[in-house]
């Protein structure tokens, strides 16, 4: 696949830069990859889009405060993201760095009134291991000095509704540095709805990083690499999902995110563990039928494993024909239905 086929023209003034004030007010474009047919819905009407004996697939990852503003001794300021602990113990955190040089092992990095941090080694351009550098953890510094990092393309800073906003309303486990933004759209009232309609519910983790936001490059899709993000599946959504398929429902995957963590168990066999797992055209899906998703940027690969899902003629109508309607993109953006 070439990179030029994630290709389409998203006029800026569609990206979402801030939240609906109601989260199942958000459109719902409805995509049927059989028949190829496109609709239009609301979030809130999910219950009658979906049927009795269904089962969505969430992703209950919570997104931390990663982004944490310090100093080096000589006073230069050094903007961190802390992506995830190296290890159980979490002494030690990659972090990606913008700064205006390299930061030399050993390196010593002040937190305003909170604690310090060190480098302990390089991983790459622009990315180091980084380890407290008195008794101060890194859960407390991220706790105390960080901020909610919001996606490059919402030209604003966070503020404080963001820390409710930019996460799901079942987020549980702290790991994320980016929400599953397909699950924004639930309340639990319209979760109470579709277990009323026989739409049950089932919950995975999977901890979006970097990797997620990183774009294409290269000109064959396929020679691309993705970071590796964690991911647990509970023996409860192994049930959920086993009864689903032998009693004839869908499985409804909430989010790229979570299409990810189905289908690298489904390869696997493991629970838990880091999946590198890159899904574009091609790829054949042994657990997901149906997807619910939001609207993506080009040439990324999240656009990719949608367009692996759907199809890519049938995606790009359908994109277009959110933007002839008008629909919101991106993160706070409006959602789409594969079915």
């Amino acid at each position: 696949m070439r990179l030029s086929d994630l290709d389409y023209e998203l006029p800026g003034e569609l990206i979402a830069q801030h939240p609906l004030e109601r989260r199942t007010q958000a459109r719902l474009l409805m995509v049927e990859r059989r028949g190829g047919a496109i609709a239009h819905s609301r979030f809130y009407k999910l219950p009658r889009e979906l049927r009795d004996g269904d089962l969505l697939v969430l992703n209950d990852t919570r997104v931390i405060p990663a982004r944490v503003i310090t100093r080096k001794e000589s006073g230069g300021v050094v903007e961190l993201l802390l992506v995830r602990p190296a290890d159980e113990s979490r002494r030690q955190w990659h972090t990606l760095v913008r700064a205006h040089r390299p930061l030399r092992v050993g390196t010593l990095l002040l937190v305003d009134d909170v604690g310090r941090l060190t480098v302990v080694a390089q991983c790459g351009p622009g990315r180091v291991l980084l380890e407290s550098a008195d008794s101060t953890s890194i859960d407390e510094i991220l706790a105390q000095a960080g901020r909610l990092a919001l996606p490059h393309y919402i030209h604003r800073a966070a503020t404080a509704a963001d820390s409710t906003e930019y996460q799901t309303v079942y987020a549980a486990k702290p790991g994320a540095i980016a929400a599953p933004t397909a699950g924004i759209h639930f309340t639990p009232e319209l979760l109470n709805e579709l277990d009323e309609a026989g739409i049950r519910a089932t919950f995975i983790t999977l901890h979006i990083g970097p990797g997620t936001f990183t774009p294409l490059r290269a000109q064959e899709v396929e020679h691309h690499s993705m970071e590796a993000e964690w991911y647990t599946m509970p023996e409860s959504a192994l049930r959920a999902i086993e009864l689903t398929r032998r009693t004839g429902g869908r499985v409804v995957a909430v989010g790229t995110s979570t299409v990810r963590a189905l289908e690298s168990h489904a390869i696997t066999g493991d629970c838990e563990g880091l999946t590198g797992l890159f899904i574009f055209p091609g790829f054949r899906f042994k657990l997901v039928d149906a997807m619910l998703t939001n609207f993506h940027m080009p040439r990324s690969t999240v656009l990719a494993l949608v367009m692996a899902l759907g199809g890519r003629e049938l995606i790009l109508r359908a994109y277009a024909e959110a933007i002839r309607h008008r629909y919101r993109f991106l993160s706070y953006g409006d959602a789409m239905l594969i079915l």
